[in-house]
């Protein structure tokens, strides 16, 4: 008979392989993506890395890296942490061509971390907590992992509290890309960053627009799919067409937030 924990165990590691088998074979697409590889927030993490120069950096589920491209001109040693073998891999590759020979990759889990207590003095997460079975577990990790009094980063799709808006977003993101768990509220967010451990200090929040078709086709989303979410957006109230500015071909904005903590 299974405990609890081995029913746990056995979740998260189907989880797991789902999030790899959705975006291993998707590497390349990710590295060159210009909404994951420009913004606002990236600009202001390099800013910030600028400023406090760590020596042990940690990019929690680096995708495409870019995290990791953004810290290594200001820190000793960036950690890139995925699940994915060729996420990694583009990654290795892609540090090695913009010559960052102090960038490493581990393959783990957000939720089981190899690294010891305090080992990390800086921290950023990007675009990725949404995709963890158990995000709570993960930010307990990350606050493990970093020095008491060093600062973390989590930037990530976040829900509107409106219920309707929510899970309109909810809907298309899963269609898109069945590894999706959810984009939180900023009022989830706080109450599990307090539960882990972090106090927040700044709150930045931004949008970004999603071209459609470039959209779907970076996690080629099947035909099927890409209708369902269409079929979505036109029946959708003017209440939800305009949170999201929907437009004729299917582009939209999401709400980003950069949440910037202390490890208490």
């Amino acid at each position: 008979m299974q405990t609890p924990t081995d029913r746990q165990f056995s979740q998260d590691a189907s989880h797991d392989q789902n999030v790899r088998s959705q975006f291993g074979s998707k590497s390349a697409s990710y590295v060159t993506s210009q909404v994951h590889a420009t913004g606002v927030d990236l600009a202001a993490l390099s800013e910030m890395s600028q400023m406090l120069r760590p020596q042990n950096a940690l990019d929690l589920g680096c995708g495409g890296g870019h995290v990791s491209y953004t810290l290594a001109p200001h820190c000793t040693q960036v950690t890139a942490v995925d699940l994915s073998d060729d996420m990694l891999a583009a990654v290795q590759t892609a540090a090695q061509e913009k010559g960052f020979d102090n960038l490493n990759t581990v393959k783990a889990s957000a939720s089981s971390l190899p690294f010891d207590d305090g080992h990390f003095d800086f921290l950023a997460c990007r675009y990725t907590t949404h995709h963890w079975h158990q995000a709570e577990a993960g930010l307990r990790e990350a606050h493990r992992v970093l020095k008491p009094g060093s600062k973390a980063v989590f930037i990530d799709v976040v829900a509107p509290a409106h219920p309707l808006l929510d899970t309109h977003l909810q809907a298309i993101e899963l269609l898109r890309d069945t590894s999706h768990v959810r984009n939180y509220r900023l009022s989830e967010w706080g109450a599990m960053l307090e539960r882990s451990g972090f106090i927040e200090e700044s709150l930045m929040r931004f949008r970004v627009k999603m071209e459609f078709d470039v959209w779907t086709a970076r996690m080629r989303t099947p035909p099927h799919l890409v209708a369902a979410i269409r079929a979505l957006q036109q029946a959708a109230s003017k209440d939800v067409t305009r949170h999201f500015a929907i437009e004729a071909d299917g582009s939209f904005m999401l709400d980003m937030a950069m949440i910037t903590v202390i490890a208490g």
